[in-house]
């Protein structure tokens, strides 16, 4: 091997393995029911989460409330956790709500 393959291997074999090794971070949606008060009002949104927070209910829960929480919003429920193929059929529905947050 020469000085420069063997220079190119050094540097191009980690980032090789860095790439490798790091999981999809494929993101999933949720569709939730929250409030905010004086006046009450409600909204039905659908919201992208990263993997992370699709893990389970509570990551979820936990993820949205935070993000809604920034413009007075609290979260009531959140009804279902679903992947991309479910985005069409909540979009009219969730209005100015669709991945506003």
């Amino acid at each position: 091997m020469t000085r420069a393959s063997l220079l190119r291997l050094a540097l191009v074999g980690p980032l090789l393995a860095l790439a490798l090794g790091q999981p999809a971070f494929a993101n999933c949606y949720a569709d939730y029911k929250a409030k905010r008060e004086h006046p009450l009002r409600l909204h039905y949104g659908v919201i992208e989460l990263q993997t992370a927070a699709c893990a389970s209910p509570a990551a979820a829960r936990s993820a949205i409330s935070a993000r809604i929480a920034k413009e007075g919003w609290t979260l009531l429920a959140v009804l279902s956790i679903f992947g991309p193929d479910g985005l069409a059929q909540r979009k009219e529905s969730a209005g100015a709500f669709y991945l506003r947050y």
